[in-house]
């Protein structure tokens, strides 16, 4: 479990230095709380944090319980392409948000492979 272990902390705190990010934005340009929308380049960092969250929460699950059913490894494998993705799609959404397909797709493979594979391997498990 070590390594689903640290690919899960690792991905935890990517999600949390992008949320700084996010705060520090918003104090370059002066956006005061609660405001959710205004420098181009706040809206952009602020997409990021909130869509990693929302990538996360498939993610995660499917991580660890693709790590107890089929092979820990490929798990942690499967959650470094995550990270991976999600820094390329940061830097992308960053510069041009039409720009994010490669990230956006090294983010969501991993888990809709592991989603299939986790179905593929119950149903079997069941006849």
């Amino acid at each position: 479990m070590d390594w689903v272990i640290i690919v899960t902390v690792l991905a935890l705190l990517q999600y949390s230095w992008f949320g700084i990010q996010v705060g520090a934005v918003r104090g370059k340009h002066g956006l005061k709380a609660p405001a959710m929308f205004g420098a181009p380049e706040f809206d952009r960092m602020f997409r990021v944090h909130y869509n990693t969250m929302e990538q996360l929460v498939l993610l995660l699950p499917l991580m660890w319980i693709f790590s107890f059913a089929v092979n820990e490894l490929w798990a942690a494998g499967f959650g470094a392409v995550f990270i991976v993705g999600r820094f390329i799609y940061r830097a992308a959404y960053l510069k041009d948000p039409a720009s994010r397909g490669v990230g956006f797709t090294l983010t969501i493979l991993p888990s809709a492979v592991m989603a299939v594979w986790l179905l593929v391997v119950a149903v079997l498990n069941l006849i």
